[in-house]
């Protein structure tokens, strides 16, 4: 029997253990003041959507285990909601912020306080406008330390370096959202890539302001690189560097090394850098991965790797010696991103639910409405038509009158239905030759409800309806592991027999291979109402999206907190 003076001795230790993590935490408080401000890129300026007038955001820096608050005050000429990609907002859904999702949009004029905590994570995340296009210049990096005297499970790099990917449009995003709308035919595709806000060498009056890393000779830097482009994956490479990724969608992985990385929008990977070349000047760059029948924007934005030694050029034209350039697969080069995405792995065991509860099978894709006058100006999609997106046939349509989370925790009917279908409702050829009568989807605002603590495996299908493509998908309010992944149609019977129950990694965002699956699996521990949708926001406002209402369990520490006094009113 334990000595009672043994007791007391280790649970005073325990107290003053908890008390000590308290101590260190910190609460950050933060005003993001949404406004307009001149932005000069491509040699022209426009009044671009900006936090706190920088472009990109301001980057945030915490720690598990720390709190924010952070005041948006809209100044802009815009309803606006901010999004906190990847923090899970436990129990509070209030705080994550798609409009019409969790909250009702900030109007110009009014503020809301996002006050959340980080529990149990770090690595790189990031921030971004969850309302219609705003998020083409409003964003920035979220970037969550280890607890103090917490390790990382690798060497400790030098210094970070956020590297943030984005898409610039040479006129107004939003203009270029309306236009869309208004024709049903594809958005315009952007006019550049960027790196931290700045094209680069290879675009239009972009040379001067091209941003410049410098680096010591050995030293070992950690990348954190963040897809904030609006609708394109990117390949990411340095000249003659090797990365070693270390880090996915903030969990860890088993390091490996690679020349080049693929990374789809939302997505964030962390690599090492080691300055082992001879000192010079090399180019980072970013160009399209396109996967899809459909046009792309094939520049390629540049930043450059600067060794703080670097040689000048010698003799007449003396400057500084031309960088070296990376070599950049192909736009199409769909084994080259595979073949990244089969090399990742969670850093050691992963507590995947071995179980299976709610057993879901997901098409998504693309499709088209038909039109009653094929020649109008409103339809000048493919044949008349109007672009349309759809999972298993259903085509989200984002409510007006109340945001999905308060009509559900208020009991109001009329915004949503609960009916959204676990199965497709048609069995087809998803990747073969779909036949036209199912290319036209059904539109609705439909949720699909899970039991708290629900064991949870979707399988993502791709189709071939108007074209194959890798679809960046995204969970608000959780991570999940991805089981398995492959090409073709998935087969129920034979394709769980090769599921990674063992290291599969972990993520928030996960490409579904174009012209096949992926199979994820989580437990449905957080209550509340969480978007899914695909993180191309084209296909996001065709209606590439769903809902899932998770229910309280038994408890406070089981449910849903109430709802903040600010919270915004439609």
């Amino acid at each position: 029997m334990e000595s009672p003076h043994r007791f007391s001795f280790v649970s005073f230790i325990a107290i003053l253990a908890y008390f000590a993590f308290l101590a260190s935490a910190e609460l950050h408080v933060r005003e993001f003041v949404i406004e307009p401000k001149p932005v000069k890129r491509l040699c022209r300026t426009h009044q671009s959507i900006t936090v706190n007038g920088q472009f990109p955001g301001p980057t945030l820096e915490v720690r598990n285990g720390d709190s924010l608050a952070i005041t948006v005050i809209n100044r802009a000429r815009y309803n606006i909601s901010i999004h906190w990609h990847g923090i899970r907002q436990l129990r509070n859904p209030w705080a994550d912020g798609p409009e019409y999702i969790t909250q009702c949009p900030i109007r110009p004029g009014q503020s809301y306080t996002y006050r959340f905590t980080i529990e149990d994570q770090e690595g790189t995340l990031w921030w971004h406008a969850h309302s219609r296009w705003l998020r083409a210049t409003v964003y920035g990096a979220l970037i969550i330390y280890p607890r103090l005297g917490s390790p990382y499970p690798f060497s400790m790099p030098k210094r970070d370096i956020p590297i943030l990917l984005g898409e610039w449009w040479d006129r107004n995003p939003m203009d270029v959202l309306r236009q869309a709308q208004f024709t049903g035919a594809a958005a315009n595709v952007s006019d550049a890539y960027t790196i931290n806000g700045q094209p680069g060498d290879l675009y239009r009056c972009s040379r001067a302001e091209t941003v410049r890393f410098p680096i010591f000779p050995g030293e070992t830097v950690q990348l954190r690189v963040i897809n904030a482009g609006m609708n394109q994956e990117l390949f990411f490479s340095v000249a003659n560097h090797q990365l070693t990724v270390v880090e996915t969608d903030s969990a860890y992985t088993k390091p490996f090394t690679t020349s080049v990385i693929m990374i789809g929008p939302g997505q964030t990977t962390n690599v090492l850098l080691t300055a082992n070349q001879r000192p010079g000047r090399y180019y980072m760059a970013a160009r399209a991965y396109n996967s899809a029948n459909a046009p792309f924007d094939n520049t390629t934005t540049t930043a450059i790797l600067e060794y703080v030694n670097a040689p000048a050029r010698r003799g007449r034209g003396r400057g500084q010696i031309a960088p070296v350039f990376p070599v950049l697969p192909g736009f199409n080069d769909t084994a080259t991103a595979t073949a990244f995405t089969n090399r990742l792995r969670y850093w050691k065991r992963a507590p995947v639910p071995l179980q299976v509860d709610e057993n879901l099978f997901f098409t998504v894709g693309l499709g088209l409405t038909s039109c009653s006058n094929p020649n109008s100006p409103r339809c000048q999609g493919p044949n008349g038509t109007r672009f349309a997106a759809s999972i298993n046939n259903q085509s989200f349509v984002l409510p007006r009158r109340n945001s999905i989370m308060q009509a559900y925790y208020q009991g109001m009917p009329g915004i949503f239905t609960t009916d959204f279908p676990p199965v497709p409702p048609v069995q087809f050829d998803y990747t073969g030759n779909v036949s036209r009568g199912l290319w036209q989807p059904v539109k609705g605002t439909k949720a699909y409800k899970l039991k708290y603590r629900a064991n949870v495996q979707i399988v993502l299908q791709d189709t071939s309806i108007v074209t194959t493509e890798n679809h960046p998908m995204h969970l608000h309010g959780y991570q999940f592991y991805v089981v398995g992944s492959g090409f073709g149609n998935f087969n129920p019977r034979t394709d769980p027999a090769r599921f990674n129950l063992y290291d599969p990694p972990e993520r928030n965002t996960v490409g579904t291979p174009p012209g096949g699956w992926v199979a994820i699996r989580f437990v449905a521990d957080n209550p509340g109402a969480w978007f899914m949708h695909c993180h191309i926001d084209s296909h996001l406002g065709w209606g590439l999206a769903m809902v899932f209402l998770v229910e309280n369990g038994r408890g406070q520490l089981q449910s849903v907190q109430a709802p903040p006094l600010d919270l915004p009113r439609c």
